[in-house]
């Protein structure tokens, strides 16, 4: 029974000595191996099985393929498996007094095998064969695979898994309809890059690649971004996000939930708003939404911290000229009856005053 991660053997008398350890996991194979016996036992009676030796752990690197060889049987301390589903785990041995740190394994592969290791500490038979202790094979970490990249339809693996060591996986071009479930059990991955294929909707389980920082989707068939994604825990990973070249409308309001992306491309999509939410994206600098049918933008926009931005071939509207209103403070009662005597002085007709001139009396003779 073998197992590829990284290893990290701690040793706790060190603290005591003043030292420190490297703090850094090396790529190993571990394996349960049972080591021949000199002599053949004899059978023990009562018709039970006899020669069978306590498993050990062994682990081989690329630099020590001849490995470290560790009892197992009662001389197991404690097991901390709080990660396990991360592929993360930490057995602790009493002699000598190591904490064996796993971490990058497949999370399916790292249970079966620390249910074994606990048989082989309690003394129990293990199910699965035990391994003997020979040198580990160079080929065996060339399945430590941290990048790989497909570019055509004939070299996309059918028949077998992606290396789960992967943390960089390209598969362009290879007339993908939908998200390989396969993809979604590659704990480590930290770039997807499915580029120029024909996908129309993303799972929502690539939300569970808990270390995702890049995802370019360029080049597809999507319609929407869904957000089951935007509530995920790439709210807390990705930084980089490539949208362009699909059919994508409107982006849902939780979009602005996704707080640690830096990049994020939305070019040659059919967008008719971007999120009114938009500001909320605090640590975004690098924005490109060109040729789409965006006819304004949302008023948080300004909010928004960007080094680069590209809006160019977007349909904005002229903003309407508002019509002006004039106030008027209501006049008081002097000015009123004021305006009331004039205007209907002018609306009066003129008045012709005729002047008798009366006769001269005789008394002023």
């Amino acid at each position: 029974m073998k197992l590829h991660c990284e290893v990290e053997v701690v040793s706790r008398q060190l603290p005591a000595l003043g030292l420190r350890n490297r703090g850094k996991g090396v790529r190993a194979v571990l394996s349960l191996c049972q080591q021949a016996p000199r002599t053949q036992p004899r059978p023990r009676a009562g018709g039970e099985r006899g020669g069978q030796h306590p498993a050990c752990l062994f682990i081989s690197t690329l630099k020590d393929k001849l490995g470290t060889r560790y009892e197992l049987k009662e001389n197991i301390e404690q097991f901390f498996t709080k990660f396990v589903d991360e592929g993360k785990a930490t057995v602790r041995l009493k002699e000598p007094p190591v904490d064996i740190c796993l971490s990058k394994a497949n999370s399916s592969s790292l249970k079966g095998f620390l249910s074994a290791v606990r048989l082989a500490h309690r003394g129990c038979d293990i199910e699965a064969p035990l391994l003997t202790l020979t040198p580990v094979k160079t080929s065996e970490f060339e399945k430590f695979k941290t990048k790989m990249v497909i570019t055509s339809k004939k070299d996309y693996p059918l028949s077998k898994n992606f290396p789960y060591s992967l943390e960089h996986l390209q598969t362009s071009y290879c007339g993908l309809v939908r998200v390989d479930m396969r993809m979604l059990s590659l704990k480590n991955l930290r770039k997807l890059d499915l580029s120029h294929n024909h996908i129309k909707k993303l799972p929502a389980t690539i939300g569970d690649l808990i270390h995702l920082q890049e995802l370019n989707l360029n080049d597809n068939h999507l319609e929407s971004f869904s957000v089951a994604l935007c509530q995920s825990t790439l709210q807390k990973s990705l930084r980089s996000l490539d949208l362009s070249k699909n059919k994508i409308k409107a982006l849902p309001v939780q979009f602005c939930q996704l707080q640690e992306l830096t990049d994020l491309k939305l070019d040659d999509n059919e967008l008719i708003q971007l999120p009114f939410k938009m500001g909320h994206l605090t640590n975004l600098r690098f924005l490109s939404a060109a040729r789409n049918k965006l006819p304004f933008l949302p008023s948080e926009f300004k909010n928004l911290s960007l080094e680069y931005l590209d809006l160019f071939g977007n349909i904005f509207e002229q903003p309407k000229v508002l019509p002006v209103i004039k106030l008027q403070m209501p006049l008081t009662l002097l000015e009123s009856s004021a305006r009331t005597v004039l205007y209907n002085r002018e609306r009066r007709p003129r008045l012709q005053f005729i002047f008798a001139i009366r006769a001269p009396s005789p008394s002023m003779f």
